[in-house]
């Protein structure tokens, strides 16, 4: 690891010869910590962003040299101490023509326990340098695991919320300007909390490109973005996220990088600060010509004495620019709290509601939840019957079942028809009726479904997310991911029983130019329990029955195509 930029002063070693991966163990040393202990959050992020096994995983993959282009959104999960292990593994996930994503997950080991935890998992997205006029395109990844496999599925999904991000963002900021911004007598101008920052980039600063290290940036975005944190509190703020970290443009040794930062809003305990970065070189700067080289927004908490955390003041923006940081950082809040609380929460809690700031977190979630269950290993066949057979899986209190139907239509034609749940009325004798609530997008839908009374009990209703993907790479499925959602337009309503589904959908495999195998996955829950119970115990053959009418209606309507 480079000695005076990265981890000064620290023993790294990277392990060279790894398939599509790199990893990079380090040890803790005390210029990584400051004052404290532990180590700062800058260099944290310096660790996630600068090591060099980052980009020589891109390097390795591209065959040129490559810079970075953004960063998604960091969390830090765990501090790290003065003589622990931190552990930087790094693989490249997926290619995006000239982009490609870099998976970086980072651990600290304590030497003494062996105890490992997670500090950060974060996304790279690099792209190759061009070798003149023309751009790099780059070569396929190469899928050897179950894992890539997956990886470079959800990379895919991951790329359509960055592209999406700013749509979300502008939507969520509309509505939180009906908000009136803090009035309180008491609370701090934000011009209070403004510092600018200038640095010399020098040699060690830089790679062997001559570029800045995007590292080397970051900690000093942090370090002034800290100061600008500490004249609300009296007590050293703590980093505990980097948001929006992208870089607009290229520095070079030589050039003076000027930073500024200012407090955008406080939420009790947090505070957001947001940090500009421009770049001159010797020219511009005596024709004050700045560059914008990179922009992030920092939100850092701070502890009293006792451990407890520190309640910021209010602050008061004091012109329109910042009145627009000041709701952008409300927008900000929203989006990130909406991702924490659906990607973090157990699958057996209640639907999520569908909401502006969620909407692209909760397509995620439901994508990447089916493709996991979908990828288990365990599965276990309880019955087979034609050309249908019954799969279940079971882990820990968690019961998964399968369902696998050869059927004799192209899979392209079996996902068309199966990804329009207005259909399954023709198929499924449960559904009672079908209606779109929301047409979100060519790709996912909102349904409201009615299914009928059992043992004498009120109909149930759904309201279901529908997400369908077709297949990233000819060997890979096409996905119709369903979940349960609350919208507003379909409260619960006393002559149903609403209920709920975690997790279930299609993944349709192609066997050959007219025929495929269709694969109905749901994870068990206590509405869904009975019929399964029956099946097994062989008291009923609802599931085989709906399995093969199933097979028919897909022939019947696929023979029409």
């Amino acid at each position: 690891m480079d000695a005076a930029a990265c981890l000064a002063g620290a023993h790294c070693r990277v392990a060279f010869g790894c398939s599509q991966e790199e990893e990079g163990p380090a040890a803790c040393s005390p210029c990584l910590s400051g004052t404290s202990p532990w180590v700062s959050g800058c260099c944290r992020g310096r660790v996630v962003t600068e090591c060099p096994c980052v980009s020589f995983e891109a390097e390795k993959h591209a065959g040129v040299s490559c810079v970075t282009a953004s960063m998604d959104d960091i969390q830090f999960e765990e501090a790290a101490r003065v003589g622990q292990i931190i552990a930087i593994r790094t693989k490249v996930n997926r290619e995006f023509q000239t982009l490609m994503e870099v998976g970086i997950k980072v651990t600290v080991q304590d030497v003494l326990t062996n105890a490992e935890k997670i500090v950060s998992v974060a996304y790279a997205t690099y792209e190759a340098k061009p070798v003149g006029a023309e751009k790099i395109e780059l070569k396929p990844i190469e899928l050897q695991s179950e894992e890539d496999h997956l990886e470079y599925f959800l990379a895919l999904e991951r790329s359509i919320i960055r592209m999406g991000y700013l749509e979300v963002f502008q939507k969520v900021i509309q509505e939180s300007n009906s908000e009136d911004p803090c009035e309180d007598k008491d609370a701090v101008s934000a011009e209070h909390t403004h510092v600018q920052s200038t640095e010399l980039v020098l040699p060690p600063h830089a790679n062997h490109h001559g570029n800045t290290f995007g590292g080397q940036i970051m900690a000093w975005m942090q370090t002034v973005a800290s100061i600008s944190a500490s004249r609300l509190c009296r007590s050293r703020p703590i980093l505990k996220a980097v948001n929006r970290f992208g870089f607009w443009g290229p520095s070079f040794v030589g050039d003076r990088l000027v930073f500024n930062a200012i407090v955008n809003n406080t939420f009790h305990s947090s505070v957001e600060v947001g940090v500009r970065v421009e770049a001159y070189s010797c020219g511009e700067w005596i024709q004050e010509q700045p560059r914008h080289i990179c922009s992030a927004f920092l939100t850092f908490s701070a502890l009293d004495d006792r451990g407890e955390p520190l309640t910021f003041p209010r602050v008061r923006p004091t012109t329109q620019v910042g009145v627009r940081r000041y709701f952008g950082a409300i927008a900000r809040r929203r989006i990130l709290l909406s991702s924490k609380c659906i990607l973090s929460a157990k699958e057996d809690k209640p639907s999520d509601a569908w909401e502006t700031s969620n909407q692209a977190y909760l397509n995620y979630k439901s994508v990447a939840a089916l493709t996991l269950l979908a990828g288990k290993p365990g599965w276990g066949i309880t019955k087979t019957l034609d050309d249908v057979k019954i799969w279940t899986h079971k882990e820990g209190d968690v019961l998964s079942f399968k369902v696998e139907m050869q059927v004799k239509v192209p899979s392209h034609v079996a996902f068309s028809l199966l990804s329009d749940f207005r259909l399954c009325q023709r198929w499924d004798r449960h559904y009672l009726a079908c209606e779109v609530l929301q047409d979100v997008s060519e790709r996912e839908k909102i349904y409201h479904v009615i299914s009928g009374p059992t043992a004498g009990r009120q109909p149930k209703d759904f309201v279901i997310l529908v997400s369908q993907r077709e297949p990233c790479q000819p060997q890979m499925p096409y996905t119709v991911a369903v979940r349960s959602v609350t919208h507003r337009a379909m409260p619960p309503r006393p002559e149903y029983s609403r209920s709920e589904i975690l997790c279930a959908g299609f993944q349709i495999h192609s066997t050959s130019s007219s025929c495929c195998t269709v694969c109905y996955f749901n994870q068990v829950t206590s509405g869904v329990m009975p019929y399964l119970t029956a099946n097994l115990t062989g008291s009923s053959k609802s599931i085989e029955d709906t399995a093969l009418d199933c097979i028919k209606f897909l022939e019947l309507e696929g023979s029409k195509c």
